[in-house]
């Protein structure tokens, strides 16, 4: 059964028998607010790249590190943020959010060029790494979690569409100020945070160790683009990184979490489930395309349809899991996370593919709600935000993968 540590979440019993009053706890909503609207945020570029590129006059293809740039910065900027909110506390890790959203958005509303959009774009990615991450590891309890995580489906389903309606009424540049929503909830958290949470953890930092993290990471993150000399990056950094956490077990990533199962087994099933979504993610559309005569209005409004369910059931299955043992809730995740590529691999009837895209946002959805809290329950709770920061790790490199992996899909 999945256990919470009553003391840990101010359990009202806990409260009564001790004589304790309970720790205050930040809405879910909040939170959700806090979180989520990064999500909308990544995905708003999808539908109008050709719009970006004419208007800096460049082709399309170039255009599209918008997107790489955004993926790279979330991927390295978590564990960062994550650090930053070990040492420094949730108010300082807020501010400096909040100041990296604010100058991001102000760049690239108003860069002439893309070289100077791309930073922009980056330190949006930086700041809503932080604000996710904050989010996180106030969640607490796998339903809360839920709440995010179902909000990360569903903002995510319609970013595409959002960005394009914003496009077309006002701008495209409009429609990459998106996440910066989320800093109508830094307020309220503040306020509602539990004072324990706000202060900072005076301690050394690792420098080298997050430097040799940050390098693996974008050498993982280009692997599909350059995969040669990515891959050679990656396995030198790795390598050195091994070496740095056994002469610094105690650094920024902390050998005895790499050696707890329940963590390193959660970190790989959500990299997995996350590459798994976002190459079908991409690729149903083309699928659809190949296989139907539906309009590409139809495929979308279908796909849109089936993402917004499965984000949904993936919060319903995040509820009921605190009453369900961890055994069961790991075979359906592993049920529903192997038959969404098998179906769109096997399956004769094409509309079945809109299925495929409802079992794979459920299953990330689900998967990185109750997975998140399985990991943060094997470290100590000095080290959640560093196992927040290090899971988020593991699953935004699966959405570096799963769009080149969808690419070669489409273009067999």
């Amino acid at each position: 059964m999945l256990v919470r540590s009553p003391q840990a979440h101010g359990h009202p019993a806990t409260a009564r028998s001790t004589g304790a009053t309970p720790a205050p706890r930040v809405p879910a909503l909040w939170l959700a607010l806090l979180a989520t609207p990064i999500a909308a945020g990544a995905n708003s570029p999808v539908l109008i790249l050709p719009d970006m590129a004419g208007s800096f006059g460049v082709r399309t293809a170039t255009a599209t590190w918008f997107v790489t740039t955004f993926a790279w910065a979330m991927a390295v900027g978590t564990p960062l943020m994550a650090g930053l909110l070990r040492r420094r506390g949730l108010r300082t890790t807020l501010h400096v959010s909040t100041a990296l959203v604010l100058a991001g958005t102000l760049l690239v509303a108003l860069a002439p060029w893309l070289p100077l959009a791309l930073p922009g774009r980056a330190a949006q990615a930086v700041g809503g790494a932080g604000l996710v991450t904050s989010a996180m590891s106030l969640a607490g309890s796998v339903r809360r979690m839920g709440v995010i995580t179902a909000g990360f489906g569903i903002l995510g389903a319609v970013g595409p569409l959002l960005g394009s309606l914003l496009a077309g009424a006002l701008s495209w540049r409009v429609s990459l100020t998106v996440s910066a929503l989320a800093l109508l909830a830094v307020p309220a958290v503040l306020r509602s945070a539990p004072p324990a949470t706000l202060a900072p953890r005076p301690g050394p930092f690792d420098t080298r160790g997050a430097s040799l993290l940050v390098a693996l990471a974008t050498a993982l993150v280009f692997v599909p683009h350059f995969p040669l000399p990515a891959a050679v990056a990656a396995l030198v950094a790795a390598g050195l990184l091994t070496a740095h956490v056994r002469s610094r077990p105690d650094g920024f990533v902390p050998a005895a979490l790499l050696r707890t199962r329940a963590f390193a087994l959660s970190a790989l099933l959500a990299c997995v489930f996350a590459t798994s979504y976002f190459t079908l993610l991409f690729s149903v559309p083309q699928l659809l395309a190949d296989r139907t005569d539906w309009s590409t209005s139809a495929i979308g409004t279908g796909q849109l349809i089936a993402l917004l369910t499965g984000s949904l059931l993936s919060w319903l299955l995040a509820t009921a899991s605190a009453r369900m043992s961890r055994p069961k809730v790991l075979t359906i995740l592993l049920t529903l996370g192997a038959l969404a590529p098998l179906t769109a691999a096997l399956t004769p009837w094409a509309p079945l593919l809109l299925l495929v895209a409802a079992m794979a946002v459920f299953t990330t959805s689900a998967g990185q709600a109750t997975l998140a809290v399985y990991a943060t329950q094997a470290a100590p709770d000095s080290q959640r935000p560093t196992t927040i920061g290090l899971f988020s790790l593991c699953y935004q490199l699966g959405g570096a993968f799963g769009p080149a992996i969808a690419a070669l899909i489409t273009l067999a």
